[in-house]
């Protein structure tokens, strides 16, 4: 198939507020080289990725929580996911979803025209289970707040199921990214896993995946938001931030706890662990400078597990679970692509349960 030459995409051009994304109606489409292929993008999620990028926040000069606003400082050499600068302009949006329209060589010509779901971890396929080689779609390369994107083959999945694009593109990052914290944290069925912010995409997609590997799940989360988080199927729904939060959780005895939010309220998730407890992370949206009485650490046998790499297998085995209907999308919006910053406000401001997405 021809593509065309230009598309229409919006473009971060640097660090700093909403006022970096530039849409273009002339962009040019990428081609495909050896082992790529070229998607038509019909759908692409927000998420906390393409926020903390644009605004610097992953600069260790940031203290704050993930607000949006711009937070890089002059000579910060830290302000990407990876602790190396990205390159500008950059397409951003990890969480493409659409059609495979051409395809480079050594690639299966049978892809052209099947819907697929891209995944976020951009591999050096000949050491995939490096970490220090990793990047990530929409960072280190373009991604799907385009038109058109472009990927390496062995990052797409095509995808059986009955969802709808905007439903897919609720996945790849939160879903991958939860699963993940719950593989380092080895949960399982005898886990009770207690989930801060549970009304996010992340904290729903751990609601869901902890809920499948058989363990016990509290979910925190606004009072608003209680109906809606109850149906992604939690044995117990908590205020978001209790104050005595041993008291709210009556007999519970809290294994795990799965965190993306951090912040001042982090010392109680800690102090409400059982001895010998696991605490992952994959996020500090309410702040990532927290106090850690390092005896509660080890007079309590605890273990800390940061996660953000996954393998390979975790996304398709996300996909798996897609294709079986065990798990659920939560679509909370769309919004056209040319609406972006729009979209990522709402997304920012945290009055939504589950996903928003962009349509191209």
């Amino acid at each position: 198939m021809t593509l065309p030459d230009k598309m229409q995409a919006m473009v971060l051009t640097g660090h700093g507020g909403l006022d970096m994304y530039h849409w273009h109606e002339d962009w040019p489409v990428p081609a495909p080289g050896p082992m790529q292929a070229v998607i038509r993008v019909t759908a692409c999620g927000l998420n906390n990725t393409d926020v903390n990028t644009r605004s610097g926040w992953y600069s260790k000069s940031v203290e704050g929580a993930t607000t949006g606003d711009t937070k890089v400082v002059d000579g910060a050499e830290d302000p990407a996911w990876g602790g190396s600068p990205i390159s500008f302009p950059r397409i951003q949006g990890a969480d493409a979803v659409g059609i495979v329209e051409a395809v480079g060589a050594g690639t299966d010509p049978g892809l052209v025209g099947r819907r697929v779901m891209v995944e976020g971890w951009v591999r050096d396929w000949d050491d995939p289970m490096n970490m220090d080689k990793a990047g990530y779609f929409g960072s280190e390369v373009d991604g799907g707040f385009a038109q058109y994107t472009r990927s390496d083959v062995r990052n797409l999945a095509v995808v059986e199921s009955s969802l709808n694009d905007a439903e897919l593109a609720t996945f790849s990052c939160s879903y991958t990214t939860a699963e993940g914290m719950l593989s380092r944290a080895n949960v399982g069925a005898g886990d009770t896993v207690l989930i801060p912010g549970a009304s996010g995409g992340v904290g729903g997609a751990l609601v869901q995946l902890a809920k499948r590997r058989g363990a016990r799940v509290i979910a925190m989360a606004s009072p608003a938001k209680h109906a809606e988080v109850a149906t992604l199927g939690p044995d117990m729904i908590l205020p978001r931030s209790p104050d005595d939060l041993r008291a709210a959780l009556g007999d519970e005895k809290v294994t795990v706890v799965a965190d993306i939010v951090g912040g001042p309220y982090w010392p109680k998730l800690i102090d409400v662990l059982e001895r010998g407890g696991r605490y992952t992370c994959s996020g500090a949206i309410a702040g990532p400078m927290v106090d850690l009485d390092l005896r509660t650490l080890y007079l309590r046998d605890l273990t800390f597990t940061g996660s953000t790499v996954t393998p390979p297998q975790v996304f398709r085995d996300m996909v798996s679970y897609i294709e079986r209907g065990e798990i659920r999308p939560v679509l909370a919006a769309t919004y056209p692509l040319r609406d972006l910053a729009v979209a990522q406000q709402a997304f920012i401001g945290k009055t939504h349960t589950g996903n928003i997405v962009v349509l191209p």
